[in-house]
């Protein structure tokens, strides 16, 4: 055979997951402005919450409240930004440990400048100003020290 053989495909998850009792009521309450973490059974708190802690497996029963605000342990600099990307500007993709949480989350931080971004500074959520249940319920996070938009 001398032609290249080819077909049309698209690549789909025709399916849809519940997200259950413990991501449900973490999307809940980011639609309410809060953000909650699970407690593990050795008292840690997991930011995003799992159903289940990943050291023991033991299910999760309790979700805590965590402050809006927290400390940047490591980020990356974007410099050019992707359609899909939360941001149509340059900024950090960051690991961010909330004020009450002993893990981090990854988000974006809308830092202006790379020289802004430094591992350890403090960061402050900023919202959407309309929310559905989502993690893009969190527009960024926004260094605290001046709370200014750059």
């Amino acid at each position: 055979m001398s032609g290249v053989l080819s077909a049309p495909y698209v690549l789909e998850y025709a399916y849809r997951r519940s997200t259950g009792p413990i991501l449900g009521r973490f999307l809940a309450a980011l639609r309410d402005g809060r953000i909650e973490g699970a407690r593990l059974p050795d008292g840690r708190v997991m930011v995003p919450p799992a159903e289940y802690d990943p050291a023991s497996g033991e299910a999760v029963r309790e979700l805590v409240e965590v402050g809006q605000a927290g400390v940047v342990t490591t980020w990356s600099w974007v410099m050019t930004p992707r359609p899909r990307h939360p941001l149509s500007r340059p900024f950090a993709w960051a690991l961010i440990r909330l004020d009450g949480a002993d893990t981090a989350l990854l988000h974006c931080v809308d830092g202006g400048e790379p020289a802004r971004m430094k591992t350890g500074m403090r960061v402050r959520v900023r919202w959407q100003s309309e929310r559905k249940g989502a993690i893009s319920d969190i527009a960024c996070f926004e260094p605290e020290a001046d709370g200014a938009r750059p």
